[in-house]
């Protein structure tokens, strides 16, 4: 999985994005093995995650590789593995950064791998189903994480069926994901780079806020509180706006990303 993009696998395919819920079919996640030899694979793309201080690798079983980048499907067999490490922090807490302002690796965190074999999916409802991969996730010492989520990773790649649900699709062919512009303006929060920008926006009573998204990664505005409010999931390019009748202070998170914070407050 390598060419320095950043990408959230949810970012592997973008994502396995972050975080993950037991699905009632336990099965499923069952089905993936640890790939012990994924090191051996294509190292397509890597990830700086701001709002949860990761540097991410994302590695491709080289069949799926060769298909992406003749413009093939990608076979039955293909695995692509997300491997999670802490950023290097400076002194201040923050991530240090590279010559080129990428995240450097620091402790091993784990690893999620999702998995494509003909016949998987079958046992789920369409609203749920992703084609035909599963996923699952593993601890630094290889082991399943039994507390892993993996209703996440259905739900953060389910917006991506025009791509085979891989988030990273852009960068297992090779090529760059475009640039989306950061657009500004009074009342327009970006998506970018996992955060919220700016993280807090002030907008009179009955005012929209505009929230466009600018990441490879889905996400989705939650507003939390007495009053709370629930965007469409957001993909690459797509706008939402929300607004707010009284005044006061409302915080928001991503529904998918659930440390990317923010705050409006309408006065």
């Amino acid at each position: 999985m390598k060419t320095r993009t950043s990408i959230a696998l949810a970012t592997i395919a973008g994502a396995v994005a972050g975080s993950m819920l037991a699905l009632g079919v336990q099965a499923g996640g069952d089905k993936v093995a640890f790939r012990a030899d994924y090191a051996k694979d294509t190292l397509y793309g890597t990830v700086d995650r701001y709002d949860i201080k990761q540097y991410r690798e994302l590695w491709a079983t080289p069949a799926a590789v060769e298909a992406a980048r003749k413009g093939a499907p990608i076979p039955s067999g293909t695995v692509l593995t997300m491997v999670q490490y802490k950023a290097q922090l400076d002194a201040q807490g923050n991530p240090a950064k590279d010559a080129n302002g990428r995240f450097m690796k620091g402790d091993l965190v784990g690893y999620a791998l999702m998995e494509k074999r003909a016949g998987w999916g079958t046992e789920y409802p369409d609203d749920t189903r992703n084609g035909e991969w599963e996923y699952q996730a593993f601890k630094a010492d290889k082991s399943v994480n039994a507390t892993a989520n993996l209703k996440n990773c259905f739900t953060c790649h389910k917006p991506h069926a025009g791509q085979d649900f891989v988030i990273s699709l852009a960068s297992l062919k090779g090529t760059k994901p475009g640039e989306a512009a950061r657009p500004s303006g009074a009342g327009v929060v970006a998506i970018g780079g996992f955060k919220f920008g700016p993280e807090t926006v002030s907008v009179a009573p009955g005012a929209a806020v505009t929230f466009v998204n600018t990441d490879a990664s889905p996400h989705q505005i939650s507003v939390t509180g007495p009053k709370p409010q629930r965007s469409a999931v957001l993909l690459k390019g797509q706008e939402a706006k929300l607004s707010f009748a009284e005044a006061g202070i409302y915080d928001y998170i991503c529904g998918l990303h659930p440390s990317m914070k923010g705050k409006i407050e309408v006065k």
